[in-house]
């Protein structure tokens, strides 16, 4: 079966890591590009799915190595819009276990000032999911716009959601006002713990996992850590365990995680309407394809997704 496109909506942020310096009054700093929707993106297209990136990429420093890594992952490029605004930084600190905690330079850049035109011109007839969140569902002027292309979208694409509160640009509270209304477009909703905690503080995953069904989402997956992930599909729940992995840095594999999630998915024909034929024992073997997916991307420093080639790698390295 041939793979349908996945069309991915969002940033694409130039990750700062900080590296030694030649002298103690300098700070050297190593650019990757990352971005949630945007290392999603690169994911898809690694593992082999037809992946579009809708994004608004600068013509500066940063966006050029935007658009030579995004174009040299394979991802589509051709609805990219070439925007006059900078582009988004964000300066990533990281813990003894590869936490990263990022400090953003976002004030008026590309990512954010989405119009109606913009995205009116997008066709969606090759596309069989639309995948997005983050801070372009939040930050405005362009969060309104974004919501109403995924309504445009509904009808004829699977809806992908992953919130990636981001406390320190945004407040959670205007996550939380919106995500109702995210999860009655969303066919499938992604996030983290630490997203969970900040969006519903002192929430058991079960119950938050009805909250989230009884506003419209079929399929709510989350993500764990080191602990793997839980699965409802219409409150019918897996766990599926992570792939024990040397952890360089966590960066991006969220954003792995849900790319395997729906490459597996599209790679079975499940993705492009409701998810009407979607069942749990398919839900289980996505999860644990996707949790491989982003234990290869905690191997690694940075954003940096597998390719097809190195999950076949480990399948016979696993005997798998």
């Amino acid at each position: 079966m041939s793979l349908r496109q996945i069309t991915v909506l969002g940033e694409c942020v130039a990750d700062a890591f900080a590296e030694p310096a030649s002298a103690s009054n300098e700070l050297a700093l190593r650019v990757l590009p990352g971005g949630g929707p945007a290392n999603t993106a690169v994911a898809l297209a690694r593992l082999g799915t037809p992946a579009r990136f809708l994004a608004r990429l600068s013509g500066d420093v940063f966006g050029r190595l935007f658009r030579a890594h995004l174009e040299a992952s394979g991802v589509d490029l051709s609805s990219a819009v070439q925007a006059a605004e900078p582009s988004t930084l964000a300066v990533a600190e990281l813990d003894l276990q590869g936490q990263a905690a990022f400090s953003f330079h976002a004030q008026n850049t590309a990512d954010w000032q989405w119009t109606a035109e913009e995205l009116a011109r997008v066709d969606l007839s090759e596309t069989s999911c639309v995948h997005t969140g983050s801070l372009a569902l939040v930050r405005e002027p362009g969060a309104a716009v974004v919501e109403d292309f995924l309504a445009t979208a509904a009808p004829r694409a699977s809806i992908s959601i992953d919130p990636n509160v981001r406390p320190l640009l945004v407040h959670p509270e205007t996550y939380r006002a919106r995500l109702a209304h995210w999860c009655a477009l969303a066919d499938v909703l992604r996030l983290s713990e630490d997203d969970l905690e900040l969006l519903l503080p002192g929430t058991p995953p079960e119950q938050a996992c009805d909250i989230w069904h009884t506003a419209g989402a079929r399929l709510v997956v989350i993500t764990r850590g080191a602990e793997g992930a839980m699965a409802s599909l219409d409150g019918e729940r897996i766990q599926v365990p992570a792939v024990p992995t040397s952890v360089v840095d966590t960066v991006g594999a969220g954003d792995s995680f849900t790319a395997g999630l729906l490459h597996h998915l599209g790679a079975r024909g499940l993705l492009g309407g409701r998810l009407t034929e979607l069942r749990l024992d398919d839900v289980a073997e996505a999860c644990r394809f996707a949790v491989r997916v982003a234990a290869l991307t905690c191997s690694v420093a940075g954003p940096n997704p597998p390719w097809q080639s190195q999950l076949a790698q480990l399948a016979t390295a696993d005997g798998v």
